[in-house]
């Protein structure tokens, strides 16, 4: 589900056993991310599903990526596999004016 990014951060703050999921870049990730964010790069392709399975899929997960593409991509392919609560954020990093970590 796509959440604006007041609707991702309130849900976030709102929700036990939520995950923040980054899927981003090494090289993104290098130049800031939310904290607490675990990182798998979607672009590990086959990688990005082997290491996405080792997740508990009872906790809920809040995806993002630079703009909000690859994070909504990572959503579906989640929900695909048996992941029944992840919520991409639109506009991604780039739009986010929470707190950040380099």
């Amino acid at each position: 589900m796509d959440l604006s990014q007041n609707e991702w951060a309130e849900k976030l703050n709102n929700t036990e056993n939520a995950v923040i999921l980054d899927v981003r870049t090494e090289d993104e990730v290098n130049e800031g991310f939310i904290p607490n964010a675990k990182n798998i790069d979607i672009h590990k392709g086959q990688g990005f599903i082997d290491d996405v399975e080792t997740l508990d899929k009872t906790k809920t997960y809040f995806v993002y990526c630079r703009s909000g593409a690859r994070s909504a991509q990572a959503c579906a392919v989640m929900n695909q596999i048996g992941f029944k609560n992840t919520y991409n954020l639109l506009g991604g990093f780039m739009e986010w004016k929470g707190k950040t970590t380099v």
